[in-house]
This record gives C-alpha cells, structure tokens and sequence, in this order.
C-alpha cells in the first residue's frame, strides 16, 4: 500500500521517516524500532504516534515508499 512519507534528509535523502500519511491521516514516528536493507528496498520499522507499529519500505531506485505491515501497540 503506498503511503507519502515526510522523511529527513542528512547526509543523503530520505534517510529517515519522519512522518507519514495512511489513508488521508497524518501520523508522526516517536520512534524508528529498527532498520534494515533488503536487496531493493530499506525497511524501517516504526512506532507511530498512535502507538501502533508500521514497517515501511523505500525503494531509493524508483524514490517510494509503501506500508509493508501493521501491528496493534495495544495488547488485547
């Protein structure tokens, strides 16, 4: 599912999601949980202001970003 990320950008673009938009809401990252590169794409797995967990992929070759998985913060 693509989503619009806000990342920032240091040394290189889109170093980090910083906020992204899912379905027209806006959600700020409290946390970047873990990273990791894949063959194609880097992953970042968030925690996002409404406590629930996404992963996120960037593909730096096509310059996009899509939702990979969703996890519920809240134990039930």
């Amino acid at each position: 599912m693509r989503v619009t990320v806000e990342a920032y950008s240091g040394h290189r673009a889109n170093e980090r999601p910083c906020r992204f938009v899912l379905d027209g809401r806006a959600y700020d990252v409290l946390e970047i949980v873990d990273r990791w590169y894949g063959p194609d794409a880097e992953y970042f797995k968030v925690k996002a202001e409404d406590r629930n967990f996404y992963i996120l992929r960037y593909d730096s070759f096509g310059d996009e970003w899509d939702l990979r998985a969703y996890r519920s913060g809240v134990e039930g």
